[in-house]
């Protein structure tokens, strides 16, 4: 149970609209694609990663749990509060902050949802490939934190692929970048990719820097029939 005057420092930061402890906000972010459900304490939603760092300190200082959250689509349960304490919710830190055309490079924040971004760089005639089944609403943070991808991984690879740099905010509150701008960065560890998957255990996800191709010119779509999954499978590899 979080006590009512850490509520109050946390209200000080966010301010009351960004803190729900009500029932029935509670229960909205208490699960995910599992359908696992268990209710969070508190759910707070930061505009900034000031916000999130100031959070973070408090929460470890009293040594309260933190779950980061995007749109709560994931199938692999990291999203629900299992020890209850504070869930993240990232929802409003949703901006593009920059789309560099001719570096083929889009900063992002973690919670703005995959389709909306497909949809502004596909306008501009540039192509980003991770397609998870979920793009219409999840977000590029949670696609992070999962290393998400779809079905045109298969040709172009997943979310970590496409990830050149982060900012991240560490559990004690300290701010963490990684990566550059470049393609090429192979100086150091590649702390990026470590993050990429890591399903928010290492950081909270406040700013993206992400890689972008050409649009292809063609899309084309075909459906092919076979006598049977062995004879599906083998075509699969001869394409590959």
């Amino acid at each position: 149970m979080i006590s009512r005057d850490i509520i109050r420092s946390l209200e000080d930061i966010i301010g009351t609209e960004g803190i729900h402890y009500g029932k029935e906000a509670l229960l909205c972010y208490s699960y995910d694609a599992t359908q696992i459900e268990h209710l969070p304490d508190l759910v707070i939603r930061p505009s900034s990663a000031e916000q999130i760092s100031m959070i973070l300190k408090i929460a470890n200082k009293e040594r309260i749990p933190v779950v980061p959250r995007g749109a709560g689509s994931g199938f692999s349960g990291g999203s629900i509060p299992l020890r209850g304490g504070i869930v993240l919710s990232l929802e409003r830190m949703n901006s593009i902050l920059e789309l560099d055309e001719d570096n083929l490079i889009a900063v992002v924040e973690p919670g703005l949802v995959v389709g909306r971004f497909h949809r502004l760089v596909e306008s501009k005639g540039l192509f980003y490939p991770p397609d998870p089944s979920s793009s219409d609403f999840c977000t590029i943070g949670g696609n992070v934190a999962e290393n998400a991808s779809g079905p045109r991984s298969v040709k172009y690879g997943g979310t970590r692929n496409y990830v050149l740099g982060l900012e991240a905010i560490l559990p004690d509150g300290r701010v963490f970048k990684t990566g550059a701008r470049t393609v090429k960065s192979v100086a150091g560890y590649d702390l990026t990719r470590l993050m990429v998957g890591s399903e928010g255990t290492l950081g909270v996800v406040t700013k993206i820097t992400l890689r972008l191709l050409p649009l292809p010119e063609d899309i084309s779509t075909m459906m092919v029939y076979f006598p049977g999954i062995d004879d599906a499978a083998r075509a699969v590899s001869r394409i590959i």
